[in-house]
């Protein structure tokens, strides 16, 4: 068993044009897809696409119509030529709890037999039930991971679309973490960040993880609403979404 729990937070810091903080507790699960059938078999409070108080469901990610993760993985890599046979796939995402979640960043890290990450997707949502991923093949094994690409995907309403992503990301271990810095026009305009600490998956530390974060899932959609209101209480412009699109798919260099 590798699938993990990571207990930690969500920071999110906006300097321009006007400054803006808030962050929260959260716990994320580091899901080996090979592992669910056996998670769902031996976690009472953890089922696979079915209800749950804590639940993983396949169509709340891929092409989001219930079918294999695994096998929409494979057929992504294979797209842009990597190679698919003999891997592991690793999803850290969110928890449905009580049957809800919502997940603002999930991340695919993809392994080779020998446990070197060989590349890793950023399944990007917004609040309009729309979804994007960024895929970045990965060089050589190493603990620290940088990828930059444009912004292809409207998010917030009060972010243009004219701006560059930067991804920081450590290779999953004791520690997780995640950082993306948002550039417009070579100034940095948004700092966010997940971080986590690991324990094991197994009934014990959900429960715990549970009774710590018991509205997880309700909250973080909550303070994005919540937060999205002071933003616009403060004078920031709202941006309108110019297109309208379900699951795109970007290969970035």
């Amino acid at each position: 068993m590798t699938s993990s729990i990571y207990n930690g937070t969500v920071i999110h810091k906006r300097f321009k044009p006007k400054t803006h903080f808030f962050k929260y507790s959260v716990f994320s699960l580091l899901i080996d897809l090979s592992e669910l059938n056996h998670l769902d078999r031996t976690i009472k409070i953890f089922s696979f696409n079915k209800f749950n108080l804590i639940s993983f469901y396949e169509k709340d990610h891929g092409d989001r119509d219930g079918s294999s993760l695994i096998e929409w993985v494979k057929k992504n890599l294979d797209e842009n030529k990597i190679n698919s046979e003999n891997i592991k796939i690793k999803l850290l995402c969110y928890p449905r709890i009580f049957g809800y979640v919502f997940n603002p960043l999930s991340v695919f890290y993809i392994y080779d037999l020998s446990e070197k990450l060989v590349c890793i997707l950023y399944e990007v949502k917004n609040t309009f039930g729309e979804q994007h991923t960024y895929i970045f093949k990965v060089d050589g094994d190493k603990n620290l991971y940088q990828h930059n690409c444009s912004k292809k995907f409207h998010v917030s309403p009060f972010i243009e679309m004219n701006c560059k992503y930067f991804f920081r990301l450590l290779k999953p271990g004791e520690k997780i973490s995640v950082i993306i810095d948002q550039y417009q026009i070579n100034e940095k305009i948004l700092y966010a960040s997940q971080d986590g600490k690991r324990t094991d998956l197994n009934s014990k530390e959900l429960i715990k993880s549970y009774l710590k974060h018991p509205l997880m899932t309700i909250k973080i959609i909550s303070a994005i609403h919540f937060e999205a209101f002071k933003l616009w209480a403060k004078g920031i412009k709202f941006i309108k979404k110019k297109l309208k699109i379900k699951n795109n798919i970007t290969f970035e260099s």
